[in-house]
């Protein structure tokens, strides 16, 4: 196994503890992506055709999740892409968890993002509100 860049280790000057910090990381992986919507809002999944997305659904191109595709995305009305939130799930049929970024989702759409995730016994969701923008 190569070693690690010197540049990808821990530096014991930068600590950078502040919440702040995660959120410019979210920020740069969403500018630095394409996103992809690829069931639009009020599609249905194509796998459980009862199961209706209530926003914009998708994800962020070049990147990877736990399911091996990109990292989920949800896009409020809005149609903006500033980062408000995220989505930790687990899916017990799968057995597994991920994180989904809400973009420029209203309080309600975040909550309408939670009852979709939690509206089955097999999956299950919190989220994690960016300060500033309850």
């Amino acid at each position: 196994m190569a070693p690690l860049p010197s540049d990808t280790l821990p530096d014991p000057a930068v600590s950078e503890t502040d919440p702040a910090a995660f959120w410019r990381a979210i920020e740069r992986i969403v500018n630095d992506s394409e996103l992809v919507i690829d069931r639009p809002a009020g599609s249905h999944h194509p796998k459980y055709h009862h199961v209706v997305y209530p926003l914009d659904y998708g994800y962020l191109a070049d990147t990877s999740s736990m399911d091996g595709g990109g990292i989920d995305v949800w896009r409020g009305r809005s149609g903006s892409l500033e980062p408000v939130a995220i989505a930790c799930t687990v899916d017990l049929l799968k057995k597994d968890s991920e994180i989904k970024i809400l973009l420029g989702c209203t309080p309600q759409e975040v909550e309408t993002v939670l009852r979709f995730h939690n509206s089955s016994k097999y999956m299950k969701a919190v989220a994690v509100v960016r300060p500033g923008t309850e």
